[in-house]
């Protein structure tokens, strides 16, 4: 009796062990049909992808609008970067080329569309589409940006202020400062921690732009319930300014034999007052005086470059006036990318940002919750607006 049971238990296994095997064999089989045919699939649909229909068909004015760029720019970006964004081929599909995987990300800036509505053109995923404008954008800053830790030399900032006094007849201004609200979806479990004045959700943009409406200076990332002069001090570039460590150049008079003044950069009511950063006077000051309306206006127009800026930024690359509907890390790199992007198409410099890498100590650019009420100017600040008021007052200057 114990030999016909341990028999039957031996062919019972056998029979399992076959029939597993014939399961295993048949779903292999059944998977390479699959993967055979959607090969198949896959390369008669990117045939007809926007890549290969337009990229060679364009002519060049209208592959710029739809770029952002000329062609020669294109092939000068593909050559920084195509070593960084490349990707190996694997034995079951083609790796997607740098030149589409550039392509992809200049569309997805220029247009502001979805994920899958880029993937629906250049007929890839809208995973892969993230993937690709994550790497590309990271590329882009790395190579364009390769002087991320160093700041203008004391003859370059004199070489911004000459332009401002060339263009906007402010003297001694190194630079004008402004926020702009990026708009982006809500974050998950982020309350109302990105909800701004303005009533949407974003991630604030701080800028220094030049006379040119050149970037010099840009902190992005802090959240859009902050104003602008509470992430100004919470910066790395507000500490290192109230700290000197911005190699400023020695104060310079505003004319030929008057008193040393510091250079200064310029921003609105919202910023405080320092020695080296200009508000305008408060409106209640203004009334019964002819000479500050004319200060805050000297002061505007000069200001309005870095709204200037942010527009330009705006109509080159579409993405910035719909909300941005990735993660939060993703619109950094984005914004990032965008910014040096405009330098590079203006005049091909570099510009200068502060984040993580590049602060002394560490710490990051976001918004820690200070709050900066009753935050007071000291007396010099005071005597040095006063300086230029005056100036602005007592000479001719159109």
């Amino acid at each position: 009796m114990e030999d016909d049971t341990s028999n039957d238990e031996t062919l019972e296994e056998d029979y399992r062990h076959r029939r597993r095997r014939l399961i295993i064999a048949y779903c292999m089989k059944k998977k390479r049909k699959h993967r055979y045919w959607i090969s198949q699939h896959i390369q008669s649909w990117k045939t007809s992808s926007e890549f290969n229909t337009l990229f060679n068909e364009l002519d060049d004015e209208n592959f710029k609008m739809y770029y952002r760029v000329s062609r020669q720019q294109f092939d000068e970006l593909l050559t920084m970067i195509a070593k960084d964004i490349a990707k190996i081929d694997t034995n079951f599909r083609k790796a997607i080329s740098p030149e589409e995987r550039l392509a992809i990300c200049l569309r997805f800036l220029a247009t502001g569309d979805s994920y899958k509505t880029i993937g629906y053109n250049y007929r890839v995923g809208d995973r892969s589409v993230s993937r690709i404008v994550e790497n590309v954008c990271q590329a882009v800053w790395n190579h364009l940006q390769p002087i991320y830790m160093c700041l203008p030399t004391e003859r370059e900032w004199k070489e911004i202020a000459e332009n401002f006094m060339l263009k906007w007849q402010f003297p001694n201004c190194i630079g004008a400062v402004d926020g702009k609200h990026i708009s982006i979806k809500c974050p998950p479990h982020s309350g109302s921690q990105y909800f701004n004045y303005k009533h949407f959700h974003s991630v604030v943009l701080l800028a220094v732009v030049d006379a040119n409406k050149k970037f010099i200076i840009i902190d992005i990332g802090s959240m859009g319930r902050f104003s602008d002069g509470g992430i100004f001090s919470d910066s790395a570039f507000g500490r290192r300014l109230q700290n000197n460590e911005l190699n400023l150049p020695s104060d310079q008079p505003l004319l030929q034999g008057g008193t040393a003044i510091p250079y200064v950069f310029i921003g609105d009511q919202a910023f405080p007052l320092q020695k080296h950063f200009m508000r305008p006077y408060p409106q209640s000051a203004c009334r019964n005086s002819r000479e500050k309306r004319n200060f805050n206006y000297r002061l505007s127009r000069a200001r309005n470059v870095v709204e200037n800026a942010f527009g330009i930024l705006s109509m080159r690359f579409r993405i910035f006036r719909r909300p941005l509907e990735c993660k939060v890390e993703s619109v950094d790199l984005i914004t990032k990318a965008a910014c040096v992007l405009h330098n590079y198409l203006s005049t091909n410099q570099t510009i200068i940002a502060f984040d993580e890498a590049s602060a002394e100590d560490g710490s990051v650019l976001r918004s820690v919750g200070q709050l900066h009420d009753n935050v007071r100017a000291t007396r010099e600040a005071f005597h040095v607006r006063e300086s230029f008021c005056n100036h602005f007052n007592n000479n001719n200057i159109n």
